[in-house]
């Protein structure tokens, strides 16, 4: 499955990176949870949360089933 993440996160780091930030795969576990890191001008944005559940999260679940939640670590 981690390979099908990165496929996914590709689709999704080039709006992040015309916004001057970006974003690192950390880990996918074993029940489905996404651990991400936001980096650039995302890590530390008041408006990254919203970037991780409505963009990254629901993109996610849409291409992968499996997925049950992306988390920024």
């Amino acid at each position: 499955m981690k390979d099908k993440v990165e496929q996914v996160l590709s689709k999704i780091r080039p709006a992040l990176q015309r916004d001057g930030g970006d974003v690192d795969l950390v880990e996918v576990t074993a029940d489905g949870i996404v651990k991400v890191r936001l980096t650039g001008a995302c890590h530390g944005c008041p408006m990254a949360a919203i970037t991780l559940k409505q963009g990254i999260e629901r993109v996610m679940m849409q291409e992968i089933p499996s997925v049950k939640e992306v988390v920024s670590v």
